[in-house]
């Protein structure tokens, strides 16, 4: 394991049906080809892969099978040129009077371990109780066997080992256990395995391959573990049945790799699984726990250990993509269904609140940005649902010091043709008059110059829900929050934020679903250009040119980066360290090294100094895993130290 990741492989030779010599060429072949080219920790070869899962009735055959034990000792001999490999290969074997169905745990010269299957399926095209008896109940005998001429003492045998490698601890299952109600791997997951190994040799039919795709990843999930999967391919017989070779690794219920099937040869994966983002979820989860604790915990095993020590100097993440942007899927289908159902989220708690409150009427700030854009187009859906006229909404634009044509033609336009009261009412007498109150000169374009403006905004949003007897639709997003980017008592408060639980990156996307949808032309040509309009308070005067001076993301930095810190800080507890690590993979080629340092010190900084805000937050609806309600998912003192993540952030 190296910073946390751990290698893996799934591999799946090319077979000849009972000839062991040559399928253990194949075998050898294959896990030197990978260590050369990847050095993968762990390597998983299919189930009977010794002889070929296809051999019938030649399974009960003395030559068959003392072909296979001198196979197996060959691959043993071998694994002593690869000491931090560990392979598990499928065989028959032998132990107390039995034939079992098998994986052989092999590391540095020695075997660690036999486990055999614990489902033998006699249904379909499957008869393996003909040749194979299934495993004995956990704990009963044989608990080990002997590999005469291979090991001089009995190999631990069952089906409640775990092996210990390179500091992660590895559990196996094989081919039907997974299809199974309650398969082997959620016990040995409970148990403290962390990665599960499934030796397979699944045949192809005709919809099977996105069933078992399905099952792979939801076991993964439910186990809140890497799952490798390594299944028969070319070469076995086709008498009845055809092999197609699948190959998978899955973490958590995502699919990090799979293989092109219906090759004639060798083939395999190779992906890099987060071993420390797996152990953050099982003690954030304490559901798991509990369940582990009522079915059997680590007591109810064997841990095994490989002796394989942790010494290769490498990229960590040569083997695993990293998403720049875990918020919005890269597909963009995948993309638009995301983006429906974040804002049936949005509709749906919006409705409720209304229909809790019987209030026929919002107020909204429209400034002509993204925001105001997505809450003003989240609120006309929900009048829409509930059968109100959209009249009921008031929209506010509220041009300031630093309004732009190009925000407040915008503003007016979606107003207009969404069919909303529209309201236009200028905050600079009033902020003016309020800069003479408190004798603030309006020279110094200083934090008292912009929050005026943003409390003035707020207090005329909520003086006009008093004359209309509605109440205030917030637009902050999830981002701002996490910085901390609104004006206490000002932006920062409403009677419900809409959209609390979208970040920024999600949000220009949803503008843009919106827009797709739209069939006014005048009111979709205003959502692309608030699109592309750059994000802005505008609280500062524009440039000489009309255009906007003041950026948002020149003062606090790209959003990108900081939904990308606030996704890793939140969903997996990630240090600085270990956040940099992965945004140096994610953003390569699109920020260096020192930007994202930058960057990340200051979302360190201010997320850690903003906390009281977002303590007294108003409601506003969840829409994905990261959340930042104080009533919710996240809970953290306002008075909080940052000089922690400060100091691993600075000495990176």
């Amino acid at each position: 394991m190296t910073d946390g990741f751990f290698r893996v492989a799934a591999a799946s030779p090319a077979v000849t049906v009972a000839d062991c010599n040559a399928n253990v060429d194949n075998i050898i072949a294959l896990a030197s080809e990978l260590v050369a080219s990847s050095a993968p920790d762990l390597v998983v070869f299919p189930e009977m892969c010794v002889t070929a899962y296809t051999c019938g009735d030649l399974f009960h055959n003395r030559t068959l099978l003392d072909g296979a034990m001198r196979g197996l000792r060959r691959i043993v001999e071998d694994s002593a040129t690869r000491p931090g490999q560990l392979l598990f290969a499928g065989m028959p074997v032998e132990a107390d009077g039995a034939l079992y169905n098998c994986a052989v745990a092999v590391c540095g010269g020695r075997v660690l371990a036999v486990i055999p299957k614990t489902y033998i399926p006699t249904y379909n095209e499957f008869y393996e109780k003909r040749w194979f008896s299934p495993a004995p109940p956990r704990g009963a005998k044989p608990d080990t066997v002997l590999l005469t001429g291979i090991c001089p003492e009995p190999v631990p045998f069952g089906t409640d080992i775990i092996i210990l490698h390179k500091g992660v601890r590895c559990g196996a299952e094989i081919c039907e256990d997974l299809w199974t109600t309650i398969p082997p791997s959620s016990f040995l997951a409970g148990a403290g395995a962390e990665v599960i190994v499934n030796l397979s040799a699944s045949d192809d039919l005709i919809g099977k391959y996105d069933y078992l795709l399905g099952l792979v990843r939801q076991q993964s999930a439910r186990c809140l573990c890497a799952y490798v999967y390594s299944s028969a391919g070319f070469g076995e017989s086709s008498t009845d049945l055809v092999f197609d070779a699948k190959l998978f690794v899955a973490e958590n219920g995502t699919l990090l790799a799979r293989n092109s099937r219906w090759h004639h040869g060798n083939q395999s994966v190779v992906s890099d699984v987060d071993i420390e983002a797996l152990r953050r979820d099982r003690l954030h989860i304490n559901s798991f726990q509990d369940c582990a604790r009522r079915n059997g915990d680590a007591s109810d095993v064997r841990v095994i250990e490989s002796g394989a020590v942790t010494g290769e100097v490498r990229d960590a993440l040569a083997y695993r993509e990293v998403d720049p942007r875990p918020f919005v899927p890269s597909d963009a289908a995948r993309r638009t269904e995301r983006c429906e159902e974040i804002v049936n989220i949005q509709v749906a708690g919006l409705c409720k609140r209304l229909a809790a409150t019987r209030c026929k009427s919002l107020v909204i700030g429209i400034s002509g940005g993204l925001d105001s854009t997505l809450a003003l187009l989240v609120a006309v859906r929900a009048f829409d649902t509930l059968g109100l006229p959209r009249t009921g909404i008031t929209g506010v634009t509220m041009p300031g010091f630093g309004t732009t044509g190009r925000t407040h033609r915008n503003a007016c336009t979606l107003m207009e043709t969404l069919g909303v009261t529209m309201r236009e009412i200028s905050i600079v007498p009033s902020v003016e008059l309020h800069f003479s109150d408190i004798g603030h000169d309006p020279a110094v374009q200083d934090v008292t110059y912009e929050n005026c403006q943003a409390r003035e905004r707020t207090q005329i949003l909520m003086d006009i829900a008093n004359q209309t007897g509605g109440m205030v639709l917030g637009t902050g997003d999830l981002s701002e929050l996490a910085l901390g980017w609104a004006t206490y008592n000002g932006d920062h408060m409403s009677m419900y934020g809409v959209n609390a639980g979208v970040p920024k990156t999600l949000v220009r996307h949803l503008t843009g679903y919106f827009a797709l949808l739209e069939k006014d032309q005048a009111c979709r040509e205003a959502l692309l250009d608030v699109i592309d309009t750059p994000i802005s308070p505008e609280l500062i005067p524009a440039a000489a040119d009309g255009t906007i001076k003041q950026k948002t993301e020149d003062l606090v930095g790209p959003y990108e980066l900081h939904d990308f810190f606030l996704y890793y800080t939140l969903r997996y507890g990630f240090t600085p360290d270990r956040i940099y690590l992965l945004a140096r993979k994610a953003f390569a080629g699109e920020f260096d090294d020192e930007t994202i340092k930058k960057w990340l010190k200051t979302f360190f900084r201010r997320f850690f100094a903003q906390q009281f805000k977002r303590s007294c937050l108003p409601d506003g609806p969840k829409v994905g895993s990261v959340c930042l309600s104080p009533r919710g998912d996240w809970r953290m003192p306002s008075d909080a130290s940052n000089s922690t993540w400060l100091r691993e952030a600075e000495n990176l």
